[in-house]
């Protein structure tokens, strides 16, 4: 046994090789390629800076960038029964639920906050993809109703962010009644006369899309975002013909009418505080803040000099 190649030599190289970079520094654009630092893309809420990608976005980090400050307060949301078919496919409803929960932290798929977002008072609420592909429960019924009914109270206009692959196929009929539920709040803030705000985000399908998703006051998307009920391919398989190029993507939607505008996430909070503030009849939105005159006391203010002052100042020079 040569003790030197066995031993020395990988003991100097573990010392002098170069330490790998770790993976989770770098996120790479799945649409053009490009290697993208962490920090950056966070900076830049998870677009591309090369091609304007939009990347998916946690729940709560989209609350952060819409809200003053980062700062909100969560709107509490009426819990449900747990599992009320006893469902179960290849794993218990119940086992899925809590690696769900495990895995992204919340409750189930949709946040409802409430605060400022640029000095306008709204309630928002978020769907959340990454929690059982954001589909619609019980628990997201309920979050919305809370929603609205918070927005009522409070008198402040109400928005949606939806992202989900449809109803929630382990609660069967109890999951699809969430189409009504949630179109009768809908139609509460719409008597209230409270602006009813929704951003379609990538993905939103199914039944989500044939209820609330669809019944905004204004119908926004983000770029490039898959907007439909059913899906493409069962499309062409039932009507036997090929689909246009770009079907059922943000920008085909906005050409055929079936949306008012599409704008990029990073230009999103301006637009919706525009609107909103003239939807609610308010003045419009202060970009920035001059820092008011620091005056302590009237001694240490000097009156504005006369004419006399000013003759008197040249002739002394």
């Amino acid at each position: 046994m040569n003790w030197i190649t066995n031993y020395v030599r990988p003991k100097v190289n573990a010392l002098f090789s170069r330490r790998e970079t770790p993976d989770n520094l770098w996120t790479k654009c799945d649409d053009c390629g490009t290697m993208l630092f962490h920090r950056e893309l966070a900076d830049n809420l998870n677009v591309c800076g090369n091609c304007g990608n939009h990347m998916p976005i946690g729940a709560r980090d989209r609350l952060l960038s819409l809200f003053d400050g980062g700062i909100y307060t969560e709107v509490a949301v009426p819990e449900p029964v747990t599992d009320p078919l006893n469902f179960r496919d290849q794993k218990k409803y119940t086992d899925r639920l809590r690696d769900a929960r495990r895995k992204t932290g919340e409750k189930d798929a949709m946040l409802v906050a409430e605060g400022d977002m640029g000095r306008t008072p709204v309630v928002v609420a978020v769907q959340d993809f990454s929690f059982m592909g954001g589909s619609m429960s019980m628990y997201v019924g309920n979050a919305i109703i809370a929603g609205a009914e918070r927005a009522i109270e409070l008198g402040r206009p109400f928005i949606l962010f939806s992202a989900a692959g449809g109803a929630r196929m382990q609660e069967g009929i109890l999951g699809l009644m969430q189409m009504p539920r949630t179109t009768i709040a809908v139609q509460m803030l719409k008597e209230a006369g409270l602006p009813y705000i929704v951003v379609l985000t990538h993905p939103t399908t199914g039944g989500v899309t044939a209820s609330y998703a669809m019944l905004g006051d204004v119908q926004i998307a983000e770029p490039n975002a898959l907007i439909g009920f059913a899906g493409a391919r069962v499309i062409e398989q039932t009507i036997g013909e090929q689909l246009p190029e770009g079907f059922q993507r943000a920008e085909y939607l906005l050409d055929h009418g079936m949306l008012d505008r599409v704008t990029p996430r990073t230009e999103l909070k301006e637009e919706l505080v525009t609107i909103l503030r003239m939807l609610m009849k308010m003045e419009p939105p202060v970009a920035g803040d001059l820092p008011a005159p620091q005056i302590t006391s009237e001694a240490e203010v000097e009156p504005p000099a006369t004419p006399t002052d000013l003759a008197e100042t040249e002739q002394s020079k």
